[in-house]
Protein backbone atom coordinates (compact mmCIF):
# COMPACT_ATOMS: atom_id res chain seq x y z
CA UNK A 1 0.00 0.00 0.00
CA UNK A 2 1.56 3.43 -1.07
CA UNK A 3 1.61 6.18 1.68
CA UNK A 4 -0.15 8.99 1.54
CA UNK A 5 2.11 12.14 0.93
CA UNK A 6 0.83 15.00 3.39
CA UNK A 7 -0.57 17.84 2.28
CA UNK A 8 1.93 21.01 1.88
CA UNK A 9 1.87 23.81 4.83
CA UNK A 10 1.19 26.09 1.93
CA UNK A 11 -1.92 24.78 0.62
CA UNK A 12 -3.37 23.97 3.73
CA UNK A 13 -2.47 27.70 4.77
CA UNK A 14 -4.29 28.90 1.59
CA UNK A 15 -7.25 26.32 2.15
CA UNK A 16 -7.75 27.56 6.02
CA UNK A 17 -7.60 31.22 4.84
CA UNK A 18 -10.35 30.50 2.52
CA UNK A 19 -12.63 28.66 4.67
CA UNK A 20 -12.22 31.51 6.91
CA UNK A 21 -13.04 33.97 4.86
CA UNK A 22 -15.99 32.75 2.70
CA UNK A 23 -17.61 31.06 6.01
CA UNK A 24 -17.43 34.86 7.52
CA UNK A 25 -19.04 35.54 4.64
CA UNK A 26 -21.67 32.70 4.77
CA UNK A 27 -22.36 34.08 8.44
CA UNK A 28 -23.70 37.77 7.66
CA UNK A 29 -25.55 36.30 5.17
CA UNK A 30 -26.97 33.54 7.61
CA UNK A 31 -27.70 36.73 10.23
CA UNK A 32 -29.08 38.78 8.10
CA UNK A 33 -32.21 36.34 7.12
CA UNK A 34 -32.44 35.68 10.51
CA UNK A 35 -33.84 39.12 10.84
CA UNK A 36 -36.33 38.33 8.97
CA UNK A 37 -38.86 36.30 8.13
CA UNK A 38 -37.55 32.62 7.67
CA UNK A 39 -38.92 30.41 4.76
CA UNK A 40 -39.51 26.79 5.11
CA UNK A 41 -38.52 25.70 1.69
CA UNK A 42 -38.49 21.56 2.10
CA UNK A 43 -38.29 18.55 4.18
CA UNK A 44 -35.58 15.78 4.16
CA UNK A 45 -35.69 12.38 6.09
CA UNK A 46 -39.22 13.54 7.81
CA UNK A 47 -41.97 15.99 7.77
CA UNK A 48 -39.90 17.53 10.83
CA UNK A 49 -36.42 17.76 8.95
CA UNK A 50 -36.36 21.18 7.35
CA UNK A 51 -34.54 22.68 4.27
CA UNK A 52 -34.97 26.73 4.85
CA UNK A 53 -34.59 28.97 2.26
CA UNK A 54 -31.54 30.66 3.81
CA UNK A 55 -29.76 27.09 3.79
CA UNK A 56 -30.38 26.66 -0.10
CA UNK A 57 -29.23 30.33 0.17
CA UNK A 58 -25.47 30.27 2.17
CA UNK A 59 -24.42 27.30 0.01
CA UNK A 60 -24.68 28.36 -3.13
CA UNK A 61 -22.76 31.60 -1.43
CA UNK A 62 -20.29 28.95 -0.23
CA UNK A 63 -20.21 26.82 -3.71
CA UNK A 64 -19.57 30.25 -5.69
CA UNK A 65 -17.05 31.58 -3.80
CA UNK A 66 -15.32 28.81 -3.23
CA UNK A 67 -15.20 27.81 -6.62
CA UNK A 68 -14.08 31.34 -7.80
CA UNK A 69 -11.22 30.72 -6.32
CA UNK A 70 -10.41 27.03 -6.84
CA UNK A 71 -12.49 26.07 -10.14
CA UNK A 72 -11.23 22.60 -9.76
CA UNK A 73 -11.95 21.44 -6.13
CA UNK A 74 -15.06 18.91 -5.21
CA UNK A 75 -18.00 19.95 -3.25
CA UNK A 76 -19.58 18.30 -0.76
CA UNK A 77 -23.35 20.22 0.44
CA UNK A 78 -25.77 19.37 2.56
CA UNK A 79 -28.09 21.16 0.07
CA UNK A 80 -26.26 21.10 -3.13
CA UNK A 81 -25.01 18.21 -5.33
CA UNK A 82 -21.98 17.29 -5.64
CA UNK A 83 -19.45 18.15 -7.11
CA UNK A 84 -16.48 16.30 -8.72
CA UNK A 85 -12.56 18.23 -8.49
CA UNK A 86 -9.64 17.24 -10.07
CA UNK A 87 -7.05 18.79 -7.10
CA UNK A 88 -7.58 16.21 -4.47
CA UNK A 89 -9.02 18.83 -2.66
CA UNK A 90 -12.73 18.43 -1.03
CA UNK A 91 -14.76 21.36 0.71
CA UNK A 92 -17.64 19.92 3.01
CA UNK A 93 -19.93 22.59 3.62
CA UNK A 94 -23.28 22.50 6.05
CA UNK A 95 -24.70 26.11 5.95
CA UNK A 96 -26.96 26.08 8.56
CA UNK A 97 -26.04 23.09 11.33
CA UNK A 98 -28.59 23.55 13.39
CA UNK A 99 -31.62 24.46 10.82
CA UNK A 100 -34.48 24.09 13.77
CA UNK A 101 -33.14 26.43 16.01
CA UNK A 102 -32.76 28.81 13.06
CA UNK A 103 -36.32 28.48 12.43
CA UNK A 104 -37.35 28.97 15.81
CA UNK A 105 -35.19 31.94 16.62
CA UNK A 106 -32.75 29.90 19.12
CA UNK A 107 -29.41 31.09 19.02
CA UNK A 108 -27.60 28.28 18.49
CA UNK A 109 -26.45 27.17 14.83
CA UNK A 110 -23.83 27.25 12.69
CA UNK A 111 -21.70 27.69 9.48
CA UNK A 112 -19.48 24.43 9.17
CA UNK A 113 -16.56 24.35 6.14
CA UNK A 114 -13.89 21.99 6.03
CA UNK A 115 -11.12 21.20 3.59
CA UNK A 116 -10.36 17.16 3.39
CA UNK A 117 -7.03 16.65 1.01
CA UNK A 118 -6.97 13.55 -0.27
CA UNK A 119 -9.73 12.56 2.19
CA UNK A 120 -8.08 13.80 5.40
CA UNK A 121 -9.68 16.78 6.97
CA UNK A 122 -6.91 19.19 6.75
CA UNK A 123 -8.27 22.99 7.99
CA UNK A 124 -11.88 24.00 9.41
CA UNK A 125 -13.71 26.53 10.18
CA UNK A 126 -16.97 27.06 12.89
CA UNK A 127 -18.81 30.29 13.16
CA UNK A 128 -20.88 30.75 15.55
CA UNK A 129 -23.26 32.83 13.86
CA UNK A 130 -25.45 34.37 16.67
CA UNK A 131 -22.49 35.14 18.86
CA UNK A 132 -20.20 35.84 15.84
CA UNK A 133 -17.99 33.11 17.32
CA UNK A 134 -14.80 31.75 14.85
CA UNK A 135 -14.01 28.18 15.98
CA UNK A 136 -11.16 27.40 13.46
CA UNK A 137 -8.50 24.10 13.29
CA UNK A 138 -5.43 25.36 11.02
CA UNK A 139 -1.61 24.84 11.06
CA UNK A 140 0.11 26.13 14.16
CA UNK A 141 3.37 27.94 14.40
CA UNK A 142 5.38 24.55 14.05
CA UNK A 143 2.83 23.01 11.52
CA UNK A 144 0.83 21.04 13.31
CA UNK A 145 -3.27 21.84 13.22
CA UNK A 146 -4.21 23.93 16.00
CA UNK A 147 -7.59 25.14 17.42
CA UNK A 148 -8.59 28.47 17.53
CA UNK A 149 -11.43 30.50 19.25
CA UNK A 150 -11.74 33.87 17.81
CA UNK A 151 -7.74 33.45 17.12
CA UNK A 152 -7.02 32.13 20.80
CA UNK A 153 -5.91 28.51 21.50
CA UNK A 154 -8.61 26.45 22.99
CA UNK A 155 -8.00 22.72 24.79
CA UNK A 156 -10.88 20.49 25.64
CA UNK A 157 -11.15 20.18 29.68
CA UNK A 158 -9.32 18.66 32.44
CA UNK A 159 -9.79 15.08 33.74
CA UNK A 160 -12.65 13.98 35.69
CA UNK A 161 -14.75 11.41 36.74
CA UNK A 162 -17.20 9.48 34.41
CA UNK A 163 -19.97 10.64 36.99
CA UNK A 164 -18.85 13.97 36.85
CA UNK A 165 -18.76 14.95 33.04
CA UNK A 166 -21.49 16.92 30.98
CA UNK A 167 -21.91 15.37 28.23
CA UNK A 168 -24.07 16.80 24.95
CA UNK A 169 -26.19 14.67 22.57
CA UNK A 170 -29.21 14.83 19.54
CA UNK A 171 -31.42 13.03 18.15
CA UNK A 172 -32.47 11.66 14.66
CA UNK A 173 -35.80 13.14 12.98
CA UNK A 174 -36.47 9.66 12.02
CA UNK A 175 -39.36 8.02 15.07
CA UNK A 176 -37.91 4.82 15.42
CA UNK A 177 -34.27 6.12 15.85
CA UNK A 178 -35.44 8.64 18.48
CA UNK A 179 -37.04 5.83 20.73
CA UNK A 180 -33.73 3.84 20.03
CA UNK A 181 -31.46 7.08 21.17
CA UNK A 182 -33.84 7.92 23.94
CA UNK A 183 -33.67 4.66 25.47
CA UNK A 184 -29.75 4.93 25.67
CA UNK A 185 -29.67 8.29 26.92
CA UNK A 186 -32.04 7.49 29.57
CA UNK A 187 -29.56 4.19 30.46
CA UNK A 188 -25.84 6.60 29.93
CA UNK A 189 -28.20 9.65 32.16
CA UNK A 190 -27.34 8.28 36.23
CA UNK A 191 -23.67 7.10 35.20
CA UNK A 192 -22.43 11.29 34.22
CA UNK A 193 -23.30 14.22 35.42
CA UNK A 194 -26.03 15.54 33.03
CA UNK A 195 -26.97 16.07 29.51
CA UNK A 196 -27.41 18.59 27.03
CA UNK A 197 -29.24 19.01 23.77
CA UNK A 198 -28.01 21.85 21.74
CA UNK A 199 -29.44 21.37 18.75
CA UNK A 200 -26.27 21.86 16.35
CA UNK A 201 -23.40 18.98 16.20
CA UNK A 202 -20.77 21.46 14.93
CA UNK A 203 -20.89 24.04 17.89
CA UNK A 204 -21.34 20.71 20.63
CA UNK A 205 -18.08 19.85 19.21
CA UNK A 206 -16.39 23.14 19.28
CA UNK A 207 -17.86 23.27 23.16
CA UNK A 208 -16.14 20.33 23.59
CA UNK A 209 -12.57 21.66 22.05
CA UNK A 210 -12.99 24.82 24.63
CA UNK A 211 -13.93 22.58 27.18
CA UNK A 212 -17.70 23.47 28.04
CA UNK A 213 -18.91 19.91 27.67
CA UNK A 214 -16.63 16.76 28.22
CA UNK A 215 -18.13 14.88 25.69
CA UNK A 216 -20.88 14.30 22.71
CA UNK A 217 -22.27 11.37 21.64
CA UNK A 218 -25.52 11.83 18.42
CA UNK A 219 -26.25 8.61 15.97
CA UNK A 220 -27.88 10.27 12.86
CA UNK A 221 -24.91 12.46 11.57
CA UNK A 222 -23.54 12.92 8.22
CA UNK A 223 -19.97 14.16 7.55
CA UNK A 224 -21.20 17.90 7.01
CA UNK A 225 -22.26 17.88 10.34
CA UNK A 226 -18.91 17.08 12.13
CA UNK A 227 -16.02 17.47 9.26
CA UNK A 228 -14.87 21.18 10.92
CA UNK A 229 -16.28 20.54 14.49
CA UNK A 230 -14.38 17.48 14.62
CA UNK A 231 -11.24 18.36 13.48
CA UNK A 232 -11.45 21.47 15.69
CA UNK A 233 -11.75 19.39 18.36
CA UNK A 234 -8.97 17.18 17.71
CA UNK A 235 -6.65 19.65 17.21
CA UNK A 236 -7.78 20.69 21.02
CA UNK A 237 -6.96 17.52 22.19
CA UNK A 238 -10.18 15.17 21.68
CA UNK A 239 -10.49 11.73 19.77
CA UNK A 240 -13.61 11.59 17.89
CA UNK A 241 -15.17 7.79 16.30
CA UNK A 242 -17.64 7.23 13.85
CA UNK A 243 -19.75 3.55 13.71
CA UNK A 244 -23.02 2.06 13.56
CA UNK A 245 -25.54 3.81 15.63
CA UNK A 246 -28.33 0.75 17.16
CA UNK A 247 -30.80 2.77 15.20
CA UNK A 248 -28.70 1.90 11.98
CA UNK A 249 -27.64 5.10 11.17
CA UNK A 250 -23.91 6.52 11.80
CA UNK A 251 -22.89 7.27 15.42
CA UNK A 252 -20.35 9.66 16.26
CA UNK A 253 -18.66 9.71 19.24
CA UNK A 254 -16.53 12.72 20.36
CA UNK A 255 -14.20 13.40 23.83
CA UNK A 256 -11.39 14.20 25.32
CA UNK A 257 -8.33 11.61 24.87
CA UNK A 258 -7.97 11.51 28.98
CA UNK A 259 -11.51 10.27 28.89
CA UNK A 260 -12.57 8.62 25.84
CA UNK A 261 -11.97 5.36 26.41
CA UNK A 262 -14.56 4.93 29.76
CA UNK A 263 -16.94 7.14 27.71
CA UNK A 264 -16.96 4.77 25.27
CA UNK A 265 -17.54 2.38 27.46
CA UNK A 266 -20.37 3.68 28.80
CA UNK A 267 -22.35 4.52 25.64
CA UNK A 268 -22.11 0.98 24.57
CA UNK A 269 -22.99 -0.12 27.21
CA UNK A 270 -26.14 2.17 27.51
CA UNK A 271 -27.34 0.99 24.49
CA UNK A 272 -26.08 3.69 22.17
CA UNK A 273 -23.99 1.63 19.37
CA UNK A 274 -25.27 -1.70 17.60
CA UNK A 275 -23.93 -5.05 18.55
Amino acid sequence: MTARTPASRELVEELADLAVAVAREAAVLVRTRARGTVVVADTKTSAIDVVTEADRATEALVRERILARRPDDAILGEEGDDVAGTTGVRWVVDPIDGTVNFLYGIPQYAVSLAAEVDGEAVAGVVVDVAKDVVYVARPGPDGATVALRDGTPISVGEPRPLGERLIGTGFSYVTDVKVVQAAAVGALLPRIRDVRRLGSCALDLCHVAEGLLDGYVEEGVNLWDHAAGGLVARAAGARTETGRGAGGLTLLLCAPSHGFDDLRAATHEAGFWAE
